[in-house]
């Protein structure tokens, strides 16, 4: 019967996809079929096991933590693989960054809260690993990331009565403070590539999503797009290890789950960076976040292992109200603009970022 239908759309060969996610947010008690981990960890080995009888080459991961407040988080992820290790290659996690507390410096440290989940996954699988002293090494699949609060909660903004066609629901409207958050997590995600080897935007179109649509009008882009896009474009070959000296300043993190209100520590460098080295050989391109919300931020990159670069792109993403959007009269309120003034002498790249600004620098061979 699929294959009928799948004929009927268009398609005569099957889709061949790869990889599959087996199962999504098993842990949570707002899914049909919620498990414990050790029942979600059975059930997700048989079917892989029963999946690669199909096709051998498949990738498939097992489903982790639905967010790092889950009561279950940690031991979640340390019995699932318990169960699944020798039938997956990946686990998933999922985090919607959020200013419930209109609170942005604390909003623009949470992508660090990012890394710190990163590094608890990677180290649980590491240890499932080394009880089996195993070489093999389980990748992350961050297939759910975002900022994601205003439309989140109220359950009226999830479900609408009476099962109307395409509803408009969770759609979310994202302001310049959003825009610089999702930088900062982009730059965590490139930070990560050696172990987070998937990574999905939740959403694309109209829900929590970069682009929005009008039924029979426009479409423009939301704020968040600019870093999404930006990073799609010049964040592809080798991401390099950097070592950052900059001034640090403490928030505290609200991340409320359920009825209980859950507050986070942390402690963030106001610069946050990541470097990719080009997948010719002949490119930097450097990511640059200035967390602070009001002051300039002189920023100096040795890069002397990088000989004979220019700049060939530099644009920064700010503005003056932190609260400024975009909309179908105004698509471009906000948008990238040339940063000027950075300057390459002396096997290092200078700039000055502005107060709560997202920076984006290419540097090419000039050879």
């Amino acid at each position: 019967m699929w294959s009928d239908m799948r004929r009927a759309h268009g398609w005569e060969k099957p889709h061949d996809i790869k990889f599959w996610c087996l199962g999504n947010e098993m842990d949570g008690p707002w899914q049909m079929e919620t498990k414990t981990a050790r029942q979600y960890g059975a059930v997700a080995r048989e079917a892989a096991k029963m999946m690669r009888w199909i096709d051998p080459s498949l990738e498939l991961a097992a489903c982790g933590s639905s967010g790092r407040t889950m009561p279950t988080y940690g031991k979640w992820e340390d019995e699932v693989l318990d169960e699944t290790f020798e039938h997956v290659e990946f686990i998933s996690l999922h985090t919607y960054l959020n200013d419930y507390k209109g609170d942005t410096a604390a909003l623009l440290a949470s992508p660090d809260l990012m890394d710190s989940f990163i590094d608890e996954v990677v180290a649980i699988a590491d240890a499932v690993s080394a009880k089996r002293r195993s070489s093999k090494r389980i990748m992350l699949s961050f297939d759910e990331w975002n900022v994601w609060y205003r439309t989140r909660r109220p359950r009226a903004n999830r479900i609408k009565p009476g099962w109307p066609v395409a509803p408009e629901i969770l759609e979310e409207i994202y302001d310049m403070a959003d825009a610089l958050a999702c930088g900062g997590a982009c730059i965590s995600l490139l930070n990560h590539a050696d172990r987070v080897k998937a990574a999905c935007l939740a959403q694309l179109v109209n829900v929590i999503a970069p682009i929005m649509t009008e039924t029979g009008g426009p479409a423009w882009r939301q704020t968040i797009f600019h870093p999404f896009a930006q990073m799609s474009r010049y964040g592809r070959g080798d991401v390099l290890r950097t070592r950052i000296e900059s001034d640090i300043y403490e928030a505290s993190y609200y991340d409320p789950r359920g009825d209980q209100d859950l507050y986070y520590p942390v402690k963030a460098p106001y610069l946050k960076l990541s470097a990719v080295a080009g997948e010719d050989g002949k490119s930097l391109t450097l990511f640059a976040l200035n967390r602070d919300l009001k002051g300039e931020m002189q920023v100096k990159v040795d890069m002397r292992g990088f000989g004979g670069m220019k700049v060939a792109v530099a644009e920064e993403l700010r503005h003056d109200s932190l609260t400024a959007v975009n909309d179908k009269n105004a698509p471009d309120r906000v948008a990238p603009k040339r940063l000027e003034g950075v300057t390459v002498a002396d096997g290092a790249v200078s700039m000055t970022l502005k107060p709560a600004s997202w920076n984006v620098i290419r540097l090419e061979s000039s050879k």
